[in-house]
C-alpha cells in the first residue's frame, strides 16, 4: 500500500493511501471535532462537524468521508470553520429539546462537550421545542426522541456490529425521526437482541438504560472497541 505525503495544519504527515483525512489526523495527534462518527462503523458525513479546508478547492469537506490524496494542504481550524462549528452546534440544540440540567446525560455527553469546546453560551437561533415522545417499551432501555441529533450511530452498530438492524430513520427535514422495526414500538421488535450497544453508541442522552438517573450514564466506551477489534480480526461471524 502506497504512503501519501500531505500537510494539516502546516504540519507535514504521512498517511496511508486509502485513510480518511479524519483518520490521518487522528494518527497525527490532531484533533478535528465530530458527532456522527464512531470507530469501527461506517462513515456518513451527517454531522458536518468535521468539515475542512482544503487549499485548491472552494469547497468544505467533512474530513470522515474525504481520502486523502498526495500533496494536500489541509486546515482544520480557520476562523471559518470554528464559526461554522459554533453554528452547527447551536443549531442542534435549537431544533430539538437538549435541557442538559435535566438530562441523564449530563457531564457525559458528547454534544455538551462539543458546546463547551467550541465556546457556546446560547443560540442565536430560535428554539424549535418539537413536540416528541419517549419510548419506554423496551424492558431494559428507554429512548428519549427529544434528545436525539440523528447521528445515526444507533442505526449503523446495530446493522454492521450486532447485525440486528432494530433502527432506522424515517422521514425527511425537520419531521425526520428514529424508528425501531417498522414504526413500532422498541419493546415489541422481536429483532432486538437487548445487547446494549446502540445506548454505548449514542453521544447523547438519547438511548439510555432505564432506572437511569440525571447525570447518571456512565459511558463504556470499551465494550464497543472490543467488539470492533474482535471483528477486525474475523474472531467470530455474526
Amino acid at each position: 500500500m502506497s504512503v501519501k505525503t500531505l500537510s494539516i495544519n502546516n504540519q507535514i504527515i504521512s498517511a496511508r493511501e486509502n485513510e480518511t483525512i479524519l483518520e490521518a489526523a487522528k494518527d497525527a495527534g490532531i484533533h478535528i471535532p465530530t458527532l456522527c462518527h464512531l470507530e469501527g462503523v461506517s462513515n456518513v458525513g451527517a454531522c458536518r462537524l468535521c468539515l475542512v479546508e482544503i487549499e485548491g478547492n472552494h469547497k468544505l469537506k467533512p474530513a470522515c468521508v474525504t481520502q486523502v490524496v498526495e500533496g494536500m494542504k489541509i486546515q482544520t481550524h480557520t476562523e471559518k470553520l470554528k464559526q461554522y462549528r459554533s453554528m452547527i452546534i447551536e443549531m442542534l440544540f435549537a431544533e430539538g429539546n437538549h435541557i442538559c440540567a435535566v438530562c441523564v446525560a449530563n457531564g457525559n455527553c458528547e454534544l455538551q462537550d462539543l458546546a463547551i469546546e467550541v465556546g457556546m453560551d446560547n443560540s442565536r437561533f430560535s428554539y424549535c421545542f418539537p413536540h416528541r415522545d419517549v419510548d419506554i417499551s423496551h424492558p431494559q432501555f428507554g429512548i428519549d426522541h427529544n434528545r436525539c441529533i440523528f447521528c445515526t450511530r444507533c442505526v449503523r452498530v446495530c446493522d454492521e456490529i450486532e447485525g440486528a438492524h432494530v433502527w432506522d430513520i424515517a422521514n425527511r427535514g425537520n419531521q425526520s425521526r428514529i424508528i425501531s422495526g417498522l414504526n413500532q414500538p422498541w419493546g415489541e421488535v422481536d429483532a432486538c437482541t437487548n445487547c446494549g450497544k446502540c445506548v454505548e453508541a449514542c453521544p447523547t442522552g438519547a438511548i439510555f438504560p432505564k432506572g437511569t438517573t440525571v447525570a447518571g450514564i456512565k459511558r463504556d466506551r470499551f465494550k464497543l472497541e472490543f467488539l470492533i477489534e474482535a471483528r477486525k480480526k474475523g474472531e467470530w461471524m455474526r
